[in-house]
């Protein structure tokens, strides 16, 4: 097969109804390489970069309840900025930026995905249709 490694996505065939901040921006733990008292945190193999990982809702209406908060992980030399709340909502919408996604058998033998990302923003505003003026 000619697929070797994570696999480029876009956010919107990931969210596309979007996606919302949960919780806070947390390094990874390697937990293999962690011992007592001295904690290691996870590197991505291919680029050496530092693992963080931010929980998101995802905004599917039909997403069932169990699985609708997931964890992006995001690939960077420094902690990931969160974007600024949005005026009026309990909750922040993000938008990710260089997805991938990787598909493994989780311990449960189901297929699951690996989510990541090399950055985070404010959603964009989305584009009307070409040909379609957005309404004023």
């Amino acid at each position: 097969m000619a697929i070797q490694g994570p696999i480029p996505i876009s956010f919107e065939q990931v969210f596309p109804h979007g996606c919302y901040l949960v919780g806070n921006v947390e390094q990874v733990k390697d937990f293999d390489a962690s011992t007592n008292g001295r904690t290691v945190y996870a590197k991505d193999k291919t680029t050496g970069e530092p693992v963080w990982q931010v929980p998101v809702m995802d905004g599917d209406p039909t997403v069932k309840a169990s699985q609708k908060t997931i964890a992006v992980k995001i690939l960077s030399s420094t902690e990931p900025p969160l974007p600024p709340a949005a005026p009026g909502l309990p909750i922040t919408p993000v938008e990710f930026v260089g997805m991938t996604v990787t598909p493994y058998v989780s311990q449960s033998g189901r297929l699951a995905y690996s989510i990541r990302a090399t950055g985070m923003r404010p959603p964009r505003a989305k584009q009307a249709p070409a040909g379609k003026e957005a309404a004023a």
